[in-house]
C-alpha cells in the first residue's frame, strides 16, 4: 500500500512539474517581490483548479444541494469545536491568556452541552469565536512570512504558515482520540468538502477578477498580515513585504 501510495506522490509532483514548466505570465502581470516562485505557484494553480472545477466544486454543489443548512451548520460546528484546542494552545503561546481561556471554554462548552461540537451554546452565551494557529503565532513571534506558496489541493500559503500545518494537526485532538485511518481520512475529506461548499458564495467575485491567480494571492497575504497584526489594519504589524530582504529583480 505504501509502495502505491509513494507511487501516487511521484506521478503528482512529476505532472506538477511538467504543468508549472508550461506556464506563460501573463503579459504586463504586475511582479511581487513576495511570489519569487510565481511561474511554479501558477502551475500548481492551474493544477488546483483542474481538480477543483473537475471534482471538488461539483461535489461542494451537492453537498449544499442535498443536505439542508441546519445539517451543513453542525458539520462546521462540529470541525470548528475540533479546532478550539489549536485556537486555545497558539492564544497562549502569543501571550493571549483571556482569549485562551474563553477558547477553553468554548470547547467544554460546545463539546458538552453542544453535543460534540454539533451545536454552538458558546455563541448565543456571548463567547467569542477566536482565531489561532500556529502560523499566526511564529508571526507574532516575529518571523516574517517569506515567500508566497501555493501548495497541491490545499491551495495558498506561504513559507512560514506551510509548515506550520503540521503543527496544527498535533494540536488537535482528533489526531489522538481517532485512531481508524480510513475514519481520519473521511473526516478530512468531510472537512474540506465542507469548507469548499461555504466558498462558493464567493464564485462571482473571483468570476471578475482580470487575474484570478493574483486576486487569490493578494487576498491571502493581506488576511495573513491582518491576523497576525491582532484584527488591526490601521496599524499592521507586519508588512507584506519583508524590509530586511534586499532588493532584488523579481525574473519575468
Amino acid at each position: 500500500m505504501m509502495n502505491r501510495l509513494a507511487a501516487r506522490l511521484l506521478l503528482c509532483s512529476l505532472l506538477l512539474c511538467s504543468v508549472s514548466a508550461c506556464v506563460t505570465l501573463p503579459p504586463n502581470a504586475p511582479r511581487s517581490p513576495q511570489d519569487p516562485f510565481e511561474r511554479w505557484n501558477r502551475g500548481v494553480y492551474g493544477f488546483n483548479s483542474v481538480v477543483d472545477r473537475g471534482i471538488v466544486k461539483p461535489v461542494a454543489r451537492s453537498y449544499v444541494r442535498i443536505l439542508p443548512q441546519p445539517i451543513r451548520t453542525g458539520i462546521g460546528n462540529f470541525f470548528a469545536n475540533l479546532n478550539m484546542t489549536t485556537v486555545m494552545i497558539n492564544d497562549a503561546l502569543q501571550g493571549k491568556l483571556r482569549a485562551a481561556a474563553t477558547d477553553l471554554g468554548r470547547f467544554l462548552l460546545n463539546t458538552t452541552v453542544g453535543i460534540g461540537g454539533l451545536l454552538d451554546p458558546a455563541t448565543q452565551t456571548g463567547m467569542a469565536h477566536n482565531n489561532g494557529d500556529f502560523g499566526q503565532t511564529l508571526g507574532k513571534w516575529g518571523l516574517h512570512a517569506g515567500p508566497f506558496i501555493e501548495l497541491p489541493l490545499l491551495g495558498p500559503s506561504d513559507l512560514r504558515d506551510a509548515p506550520s500545518l503540521v503543527a496544527d494537526i498535533y494540536t488537535n485532538p482528533g489526531e489522538y482520540l481517532i485512531k481508524n485511518t480510513y475514519t481520519k481520512y473521511g473526516l478530512f475529506v468531510v472537512a474540506y468538502v465542507d469548507k469548499r461548499a461555504s466558498l462558493l458564495s464567493l464564485e462571482p467575485t473571483l468570476a471578475t477578477a482580470y487575474d484570478p491567480y493574483v486576486f487569490i494571492r493578494d487576498a491571502y497575504l493581506q488576511r495573513r498580515a491582518y491576523l497576525v497584526s491582532g484584527g488591526s489594519l490601521k496599524k499592521q504589524e507586519e508588512p507584506l513585504i519583508d524590509p530586511d530582504a534586499p532588493d532584488q529583480p523579481v525574473k519575468p
